[in-house]
């Protein structure tokens, strides 16, 4: 998750959807054809308006049956907080980012990285140089020309500090990166210093070498080579430029859109293999297949929803008005007591590790005693059995199982309720009663209540704290625990990998400025063994430095690791070709959405 993430959401699944339907035609009759000259949307947070202008012409004609539109209908559950891809960071943004967009590389269904809108790379002798070569005559799903500018555009706004990107840390293996990144605004020489060597350090050129046309470089046709210029060596860097923040948005559609510019299907222009059609802010997301799309078109239109009641889209799935959606821990016996849902289940690995989140800079998470006080009396192997019913696995650790770097010893801060009072007691608050107030918050559907009200019970049970619920609504809670200032005392949120390398978890996530920050946990420690990791080429050398990394972040219990998911998903039999992947935070096939079909005659 972004890894998605490319962090995903305990929150998942009250707000109604709005359903598309089509009819066939009749056989023969005399219609009206209507074509659309201009078509302008402009959507703002819960507001949408609307301008068109239609010229209409009468046309005699014998018209043959249409045929009925195929529409995969999704619920995707919490709408997003931000789809701008130098901003974004949770599942569900990343969901409508790779619908529309794609990068140099992706990765495909063995998640490994292979051409996309580059149609190779090379690096140099040390790696600390990679030059990507564009397919030739490659197009936005409007048309116009798509070159490397393009692609230099994104990279250097997500390193802008004026972006403030959620991911922009992953690309700090450029040069000049962290220090224009992390540059003081109000310093505007030394920004603009910074911001010199990172213009040096991503340049697009043509095959040549020249330099592409100053003047028009979005029109230039042969500005087609992108090059990357590193401070140290990044092997793995290919992999990187497969991500959302490398994502090649219009920078005169930023610009013309303003603050809320990525809420307009008048703006979100991609390269992707899907275009969007319209966007209705907490209802409803339609995407059509991108028929400039390289790698050729979809097979059928995509309609998201947005409820975050998994009871009441569970009931729209059996009622036929969805074709996929989550499938929740809490209708799991149902589903598998029927015969037709039962065999409707689609339960395979995942990618995400959920963890019980402490803010270190607000007590009493300030302490690690009380740290390790919380997750001793944090009983695992309940939660998944009773809570997640099975839907997931107990974890004391943060790469999960089937990753690199993944340490299957790891035995600290287990459920121990006797060590869990002890270590309170030995905590500067010295006993409960010592405890300032702390609120448990989270994403606020029914559900969601049943299982923090759990939670809250079991701390209260096992270690004798009174926790207060703080229920917020669900795109308001993904915006809190962004921001180190808004990110709550204790939540639940979870990773989900961009890519199967100890580097997506270890040094992206906990490394200072990394998402980690947003809770407060930063170690100059950690970060020495992870930024060697990052550089050293010997595989054994570079995999004993991370797992050193892992032992070390777990010493001082940033939080209660908590559980690794699975993919649990209900999938109608008439949707076929769905490839699926650990991958598939957003919904299962959305790794590769172009294979999926909808088989009409089995639908009812």
């Amino acid at each position: 998750m972004s890894n998605k993430k490319w962090a995903a959401i305990l929150a998942v699944l009250v707000i109604a959807s709005m359903l598309l339907a089509a009819c066939p035609a009749p056989a023969a009759q005399v219609v009206k054809e209507t074509v659309v000259v201009e078509v302008e949307k402009q959507v703002e947070v819960l507001q949408t308006v609307v301008v068109e202008k239609e010229v209409v012409k009468e046309v005699v004609a014998t018209a043959v049956p249409q045929e009925v539109a195929k529409v995969l209908r999704i619920n995707l559950g919490t709408y997003p907080d931000i789809i701008d891809p130098q901003k974004s960071s949770f599942v569900n943004e990343i969901a409508h980012l790779q619908m529309i967009y794609e990068g140099l590389t992706r990765l495909d269904p063995n998640l490994e990285t292979v051409p996309a809108a580059a149609e190779s790379w090379a690096y140099n002798d040390d790696a600390t140089q990679l030059t990507f070569t564009l397919r030739p005559d490659l197009t936005y799903s409007d048309g116009s020309l798509l070159n490397a500018a393009r692609f230099a555009y994104s990279i250097q706004r997500n390193i802008n500090p004026e972006t403030a990107g959620e991911y922009a840390g992953i690309t700090d293996e450029i040069a000049g990166a962290p220090e224009w990144r992390g540059c003081d605004t109000a310093d505007a020489a030394a920004c603009e210093a910074a911001a010199a060597v990172v213009a040096e350090s991503v340049m697009a050129s043509h095959a040549d070498g020249t330099a592409c046309n100053a003047d028009a470089p979005y029109e230039d046709a042969e500005c087609n080579t992108l090059t990357l210029t590193f401070s140290k060596p990044a092997p793995y860097f290919h992999t990187v430029m497969s991500l959302w923040v490398t994502y090649p948005a219009k920078e005169e559609n930023i610009t013309e859109g303003g603050d809320q510019w990525y809420n307009s299907s008048k703006f979100q222009i991609g390269n992707g293999p899907y275009v969007l059609q319209s966007l209705e802010p907490f209802v409803r997301g339609y995407f059509t297949p991108n028929q400039t799309y390289w790698r050729g078109q979809g097979m059928v239109d995509i309609e998201y929803s947005y409820i975050t009641d998994s009871a009441v889209a569970f009931e729209a799935y059996k009622n036929n008005e969805f074709d996929i959606i989550a499938g929740a821990a809490e209708d799991l016996e149902v589903i598998k007591a029927d015969p037709q849902l039962s065999q409707e289940l689609n339960t395979y690995p995942g990618s995400c590790t959920y963890a019980i989140m402490f803010h270190q800079l607000k007590e009493p998470f300030t302490d690690q005693k009380v740290r390790e006080a919380f997750a001793m009396s944090y009983d695992r192997e309940a939660w998944v059995r009773d809570v997640l019913r099975g839907l997931g696995a107990p974890t004391l650790t943060w790469i999960p199982p089937g990753f690199p770097g993944y340490d299957g010893e790891e035995n600290r801060w287990g459920f121990d309720p006797e060590a869990a009072k002890a270590a309170l007691a030995e905590s500067s608050y010295g006993s409960v009663e010592g405890l300032p107030p702390i609120k448990l918050t989270f994403s606020d559907t029914p559900r969601n209540r049943t299982r923090n009200e759990w939670l809250a019970a079991k701390w209260k049970e096992y270690l004798g704290v009174d926790l207060a619920l703080d229920p917020v609504e669900s795109t308001t809670y993904t915006a809190l625990t962004k921001d180190i200032n808004t990110a709550p005392q204790t939540f639940i949120l979870g990773w989900c990998a961009d890519y199967p390398d100890p580097q997506n978890w270890l040094s992206v996530y906990w490394r200072t400025g990394g998402f980690g920050e947003r809770i407060g946990y930063s170690n100059a420690d950690f970060d020495a063994l992870v930024n060697e990791a990052d550089t050293t080429v010997d595989p054994a050398k570079r995999a004993e430095l991370y797992a050193q990394a892992q032992t070390l972040l777990t010493d001082g219990a940033p939080v209660a690791f908590a559980w690794n998911n699975v993919n649990n998903y209900l999938i109608k039999p008439w949707v076929k070709g769905v490839v699926k992947t650990p991958q598939d935070s957003g919904w299962s096939g959305i790794q590769d959405p172009i294979t999926i079909d909808i088989d009409t005659t089995a639908k009812p």
